[in-house]
């Protein structure tokens, strides 16, 4: 097969940088390259996995001088297939397979319509040229059949372009945990719940907060693990201290261990407004943490029947905190373990990291033939 370039803005700390990886790392590395536009966490961590990793650098996030750069890299490789990840990538993507004879395949891994909410006229602007953009792709990959069908009511997109590709971890790829529960002052018996995600408004931790300051008045013996970093940060503490939980919501910052902590953890709690296919529920799966989450994008294909976790409606605080006591219920019968037992046998059947990299893949395949 000839060469792809896989291109990314480089900013990336969370699952789309997981996704990116874990998708390279299983994929032929003389035939796959990935392009960053920064200097980060993902650049160091793809040349630390050997992946083909280079950095095309510019001092503003939009510049001719990368795109001519990009443009004479493509021409040098013989690259014949660009396969982009986010908005920054998705427009150099668009103006790429306008001026060269290359095919141009993009993974939309979060709701065009929120990527650029909250940010006025300028971020109204971007989100319009965002999903034009998006219509000139030669194929499109969602990562989840509900998240599939959002895209194509958003952005018009033919749905002959879409393929669904559902997400895949390696659930072999376990690393224990460095920390207890102790280090952070907790007693084994409390009832711990966990959220790992940027601090941004759409993933939904004003909605947890809340929730958990409910489940706190009959069970003090529990606490909040917030992991993560962002925008929101400042307001979510802010919203801890005038609801006095600070001794029970605990912020641990933006950490590469973060998928180790689910450990410390009796419950993994996701309650974002909008999702692809969250890859952090995977992570939960893979160490057996049972998971309460918002019903948005695919979650409702990883979490398909009782007994394997908890949905709820995006937003709804009543419905998450009596997730959470349905949860401490099941902790105190016993049965706590046994569901994440069960919710992992299930992911690691269908979401495997094996059958995420071949239906990619395939999409390769399909085009390049």
């Amino acid at each position: 097969m000839t060469k792809i370039l896989h291109l990314n803005a480089g900013i990336e700390t969370g699952g789309g940088m997981v996704h990116i990886l874990s998708l390279l790392k299983n994929l032929d590395q003389s035939t796959f390259i990935l392009g960053v536009m920064e200097e980060g966490e993902m650049m160091h961590e793809a040349k630390q996995s050997g992946i083909q990793t280079i950095n095309f650098q510019a001092k503003r996030r939009v510049s001719m001088s990368l795109l001519q750069r990009i443009r004479t890299y493509i021409k040098q490789e013989n690259i014949r297939c660009i396969h982009t990840h986010g908005p920054r990538a998705n427009v150099y993507g668009y103006i790429l397979r306008k001026t060269l004879p290359i095919h141009w395949i993009t993974t939309i891994h979060s709701d065009p319509s929120f990527d650029f909410k909250g940010r006025g006229p300028i971020g109204f602007m971007w989100e319009k040229m965002h999903i034009r953009v998006l219509q000139e792709a030669d194929r499109v990959i969602g990562i989840s059949k509900a998240f599939t069908k959002r895209i194509t009511e958003v952005t018009n997109i033919d749905p002959r372009k879409i393929v669904t590709t559902y997400n895949g971890i390696d659930f072999e790829d376990v690393s224990s945990c460095e920390f207890a529960r102790e280090d952070f002052r907790i007693s084994d018996d409390a009832m711990v719940f966990i959220i790992v995600g940027r601090l941004e408004e759409v993933k939904g931790h004003s909605v947890a907060i809340k929730a958990f300051a409910s489940f706190l008045e009959k069970e003090q013996n529990s606490y909040l693990l917030i992991v993560g970093s962002g925008a929101a940060e400042q307001g979510l503490k802010e919203q801890v201290y005038e609801l006095d939980l600070e001794t029970s919501v605990l912020f641990l910052g933006n950490r590469k261990d973060a998928p180790t902590l689910y450990e410390l953890a009796d419950v993994k709690i996701l309650p974002s407004y909008s999702e692809s296919f969250p890859l952090v529920l995977l992570e939960s799966a893979r160490t057996k943490t049972p998971v309460i989450a918002s019903d948005v994008g695919g979650v409702g294909e990883l979490i398909t029947k009782e007994g394997i976790g908890w949905k709820v409606s995006a937003g709804d605080v009543q419905q998450l905190h009596q997730a959470m006591v349905a949860a401490n219920e099941a902790k105190i019968r016993g049965e706590l373990q046994n569901i994440g037992e069960k919710f992992q046998i299930h992911a690691s059947n269908k979401f495997s990291l094996e059958n995420f990299a071949e239906n990619v893949y395939n999409v390769y395949k399909e085009l390049l033939v």
